[in-house]
C-alpha cells in the first residue's frame, strides 16, 4: 500500500508542469464525470471510491469548489423551467414544508436529548435535516457559534445520509410507481441536502427535476427565519447570516427563459451543462468522504440522523402516495 501510495506522489512533467500522478488521476475523473453519460448516482459512487483509494489530492479546496459549484447549477437548472409551473410545484410543497421543517426541529430537539448528543451537533443536524443540508448547517453554524468540529460532524453525517439516499430513493420510487410529481415531492421533503435532491430527481426524469428543485429552493428559504430563531435559542448576538442569494438568481432564470426568445432558445443547453454540473459536484462530495471524516462523526450523530429521515421520509411518501 505504501509502495502505491509513494508511486502515486511521484511527480511527472505533464503540460510543463510538475503533478503528481494522483492529481493527474483525479483530475482525469472529474473530464469522465463530465460526460453526458455519467449518472450522478454513479458519480458519486465513485467519488466514494476515490476517497477510498487514492484519496483526494486537493481536500482542502473541496468544500468551497462544491459550495459554488452548487450553487452555479442550480441557478442554471432555472433555464429549463417556466413560471407558470414553478408557482405549481411552489404551492404544492408549501403546507409539506411548514409542517416538516418544525416536526423535524421539534423531533431532533427530543431526539438529541435522549441520545445525549451535544446541544450543538444535534440542532445542525436537524436544521440540515429539516431544510437544505450543508446549505443551512452553513448558515446557522455563526449564528449559534459553532465549532468547527461541531460543524464537521453535522455535515458529515448529512452527507453519509445523503449518499445512501442519492442510491436508495429512485428505486423506492420505481417500486411504489410514483409518478414524477409525486417523487420531485417527495425527495424535495425527504432527502437533506439540494446536491443529492437534484441528482435523485434528475435520474427520475425532467418534471420530477423541475418539482423537486423549485420545492427544495422553496424550502431553503426558511434558512432566514431559522437562522434569527436559532439566535434567540441559543442567546447569539451574532447577527451575521448566510442568505441564500442564489435561489434569486434562479428565479431570475426561470423569468428569462419564460419571456425571452434568446435564453429560451439556449436554454436546452445551459440546463444540460448545469446538469453536468451537478454530477461533478456529487462526485466531489463524494471524494470528500474521507476516512477522516467518517471517523469523526460518531454512532449517536448518524442514528439521530437516520431516526429523524425515517421520521420525514416516511409520512412524507404515504401522503404524496395517496394524494
Amino acid at each position: 500500500m505504501e509502495k502505491n501510495n509513494h508511486l502515486l506522489e511521484q511527480k511527472r512533467n505533464f503540460f510543463g508542469k510538475n503533478i503528481t500522478v494522483r492529481q493527474l488521476l483525479f483530475v482525469l475523473l472529474i473530464l469522465f464525470c463530465s460526460s453526458t453519460y455519467i449518472s450522478p448516482p454513479f458519480a458519486l459512487f465513485l467519488g466514494i471510491l476515490t476517497a477510498r483509494t487514492i484519496g483526494h489530492p486537493y481536500l482542502q479546496f473541496n468544500h468551497k469548489i462544491t459550495h459554488y459549484l452548487l450553487q452555479i447549477s442550480v441557478v442554471g437548472l432555472g433555464f429549463g423551467m417556466n413560471v407558470h409551473t414553478a408557482l405549481q410545484a411552489g404551492k404544492s410543497g408549501f403546507l409539506f414544508t411548514v409542517f416538516s421543517i418544525f416536526g423535524v426541529l421539534t423531533a431532533g430537539y427530543i431526539v438529541g436529548k435522549i441520545l445525549k448528543i451535544n446541544k450543538e451537533i444535534s440542532f445542525l443536524i436537524s436544521v440540515g435535516t429539516a431544510i437544505c443540508g450543508g446549505s443551512a448547517i452553513a448558515a446557522v453554524s455563526p449564528v449559534i457559534n459553532a465549532k468547527e468540529k461541531q460543524i464537521s460532524v453535522a455535515l458529515g453525517t448529512i452527507f453519509i445520509l445523503n449518499s445512501i439516499a442519492l442510491l436508495l430513493f429512485p428505486v423506492i420510487g420505481h417500486m411504489l410507481h410514483l409518478s414524477q410529481s409525486q417523487f420531485g415531492l417527495w425527495c424535495a421533503i425527504a432527502i437533506q441536502d439540494t446536491s443529492s435532491v437534484v441528482g435523485a430527481a434528475s435520474k427520475y426524469g425532467n418534471e420530477a427535476l423541475q418539482m423537486a428543485t423549485t420545492v427544495k429552493l422553496t424550502r431553503a428559504l426558511w434558512i432566514i427565519p431559522i437562522a434569527f430563531i436559532s439566535s434567540v435559542i441559543f442567546k447569539s448576538k451574532e447577527s451575521k447570516i448566510k442568505i441564500p442569494y442564489f435561489i434569486g438568481l434562479f428565479v431570475v432564470t426561470i423569468i428569462l427563459n419564460t419571456y425571452n426568445p434568446f435564453f429560451h432558445k439556449i436554454g436546452g443547453s445551459l440546463v444540460s451543462l448545469s446538469k453536468i454540473g451537478m454530477t461533478v459536484t456529487l462526485f466531489l462530495i463524494g471524494a470528500g468522504l474521507s476516512k477522516t471524516v467518517l471517523a469523526s462523526v460518531g454512532f449517536k450523530p448518524i442514528l439521530q440522523g437516520i431516526i429523524l429521515w425515517i421520521l420525514i421520509a416516511v409520512p412524507t411518501v404515504l401522503i404524496v402516495f395517496y394524494l
